[in-house]
């Protein structure tokens, strides 16, 4: 295994490439101590000790600070470490480790931002943004019924109700086209057309 490329990161960090790819970003003084240089040989010891030890536990470190800081979904976490220079199976050992302490967990992530948010946005725009944020649509789903599934027609209404009270809108004096204004406008929010007609009418 040959070192093919060596960036600088900041004065103290420095991304490695191995035989042309990526392999991990150690700090400057880390490359003194297992002899890293470019277009040297880096050996099986020096390569097993970063990826089995030095990299593991910095990377569940990192996952823990983050996480002091605030909720992560698994995606979000994942993505920061590997954006941070951790290889793929290094950070996804990291979220293992922080999940089996419950550290990271997406149902709890999505009932927490449900609760939220359930009474300021509609479903449709809640899963929206739980998807974005990487949960699954099954899990957002259950979480959904777990947080706000009775009566969530209800609260869809009232806050159509809020929204229609805002912008002044008095459904009974309102031409047809004045309607299907406020109608898509409503649905560009999220709420569902049934709500949005019931509520109309």
């Amino acid at each position: 295994m040959t070192v093919t490329e060596i960036t600088e990161i900041s004065k103290s960090r420095r991304k490695i490439w191995i035989d042309e790819e990526f392999a991990f970003v150690l700090y400057s003084s880390e490359l003194r101590s297992y002899g890293i240089a470019r277009d040297k040989e880096i050996t099986e010891e020096a390569y097993r000790t970063i990826m089995t030890e030095l990299l593991p536990k910095r990377a569940k470190l990192r996952a823990m600070n983050l996480l002091q800081k605030r909720s992560y979904t698994v995606s979000q976490l994942k993505d920061k470490l590997i954006t941070g220079g951790y290889p793929e199976q290094i950070a996804q050992e990291a979220i293992d480790y922080v999940a089996s302490f419950h550290y990271v967990n997406d149902e709890s992530y999505a009932c927490d931002f449900i609760e939220c948010n359930k009474d300021k946005k509609s479903k449709r725009r809640i899963l929206q943004d739980l998807a974005a944020r990487g949960i699954s649509g099954d899990t957002a789903e259950a979480a959904w019924e777990e947080t706000a599934g009775e009566g969530s027609d209800e609260l869809e209404k009232e806050q159509i109700l809020h929204w229609i009270e805002k912008k002044n809108f008095d459904a009974e004096a309102a031409s047809p086209k004045d309607k299907q204004k406020m109608m898509a406008f409503l649905y560009r929010k999220g709420f569902a057309t049934d709500n949005i007609r019931k509520v109309l009418s």
